[in-house]
């Protein structure tokens, strides 16, 4: 005794697979937009601290050492930082801001870096480039 299998229990119908499809692209083009937004606000975020970071720690090296750093790889051989991070832009454009009659700390007999900003040309969700910030 064989059962007979019904026609509608065999699967879905191309008619059903193409709304269903369609409803999940709808879905996707909702979402795609805030995700991206989401996933630059975040990177700008990472750029901001790194940035703070960076203008921080040669504060620190210049107060410690009684001399302002020539580089920022001498933050790095002092181990003030790990490595210097990436800027914004994947890559390492930061540009130094050197003053040789900068004076930060008493006992300085000579300048260097005193601040570090992005060298990228791009601009930030706030509307200013990311070399103002």
């Amino acid at each position: 005794m064989r059962k007979k299998i019904q026609r509608d229990s065999r699967g879905f119908t191309l008619l059903e697979m193409m709304v269903v499809l369609s409803v999940m692209l709808i879905l996707l083009s909702l979402t795609m937009p805030i995700y991206s937004q989401t996933i630059k606000r975040q990177r700008e975020d990472t750029f901001r601290r790194n940035l703070e970071t960076l203008n921080e720690v040669i504060v620190q090296y210049t107060l410690d050492k009684q001399r302002a750093p020539k580089s920022l790889d001498d933050l790095k051989a002092a181990k003030y930082i790990e490595s210097v991070p990436d800027d914004i832009t994947g890559e390492k454009t930061w540009e130094t801001e050197e003053d040789p009659e900068m004076i930060m700390a008493i006992g300085q007999t000579e300048g260097g870096i005193y601040a570090v900003h992005s060298g990228s040309s791009r601009v930030g969700s706030n509307g200013k480039p990311y070399s103002e910030w």
